[in-house]
């Protein structure tokens, strides 16, 4: 088999199972997986910021998991690891997420994205964007709304490298309406501010 192929297919299996995952611990404020080969097998951390959800009582939950990913996507014995996600306002998955459930619950989305701008700019991020797309406000047409604050890098390097990005979907009755977020955490090394953001 080519090596071109061997790598379309390890990343439809990653995002089956990162897919998987996020269905699963939904309630339990999942963020993202990483997924490692080890000498012993294949290790699997789920970011989550209610960890306890994921784990259930005495690990329960995890031996169950394991089993369920090994039947599924035919891994060799899988090793999975939670974390938590300290502060859920500087992880992208998260607040994409927390947004989309608002829409669904009929929060305007001007009152909901300004809300999650200020909220994530006060745990100490350097910048935020969040974009919502589809039809907003019961609008016949669909539209593209941006809202943001302080400095993000959209391309190159640091866009790469410093800024979290995730996206989320909200089910309203004119349709779907896509959320994106973008969060920078921390300024380039080289960068000088005046004063703060």
């Amino acid at each position: 088999m080519a090596i071109e192929k061997i790598f379309v297919q390890e990343g439809i299996k990653r995002a089956e199972i990162e897919e998987y995952l996020r269905k699963k611990f939904e309630k339990g404020g999942y963020s993202h997986s990483k997924i490692e080969r080890t000498p012993l097998g294949t290790r699997i951390i789920v970011y989550a910021h209610k960890p306890g959800l994921v784990i259930g009582k005495s690990g329960k939950k995890i031996d169950e998991l394991a089993e369920e990913i090994r039947k599924k996507f035919g891994f060799e014995n899988p090793l999975i690891d939670v974390k938590e996600v300290e502060n859920p306002f500087l992880d992208a998955a998260i607040v994409a997420k927390r947004v989309a459930r608002a829409l669904e619950r009929g929060i305007n989305y001007k009152k909901v994205c300004n809300y999650y701008v200020s909220k994530v700019m006060e745990a100490g991020a350097i910048g935020v964007s969040i974009r919502v797309s589809g039809k907003l406000a019961g609008k016949e047409r669909s539209r593209s709304q941006k809202f943001k604050a302080g400095f993000i890098a959209h391309s190159g390097e640091y866009a790469e490298s410093l800024v979290d990005k995730a996206q989320a979907q909200a089910m309203l009755k004119p349709g779907i309406v896509g959320i994106e977020v973008r969060i920078m955490k921390e300024a380039p090394k080289e960068f000088e501010f005046e004063k703060k953001v």
